[in-house]
């Protein structure tokens, strides 16, 4: 098991992990991850970015083409519309 101080030190804050979505949002399929480390707005550390990436993917915020492009696929609007129908369970 990692030391608390290791864990901590890798724990994004919302502003952060808001500023990644966002990000990835805009510029959806122009970036592969490590590009797209690269060309965020303000620096990251990569553990922390690895979580954050981690979070967004396990969350059904982002995917990967075949071609490892990262690939923004939330889609609220479309949540919005579907979330109290009887035969969808979410």
């Amino acid at each position: 098991m990692e030391p608390v101080s290791k864990i901590f030190a890798r724990s994004p804050t919302l502003q952060t992990v808001l500023m990644v979505e966002n990000f990835i949002d805009k510029n959806s399929g122009e970036y592969k991850k490590t590009d797209l480390f690269k060309n965020l707005p303000r620096k990251v550390m990569w553990q922390t970015f690895q979580v954050i990436m981690e979070y967004l993917e396990n969350s059904l915020r982002i995917a990967y083409d075949n071609e490892g492009y990262v690939v923004y696929i939330w889609n609220p609007e479309l949540y919005e519309k579907i979330k109290d129908r009887p035969a969808i369970k979410l």
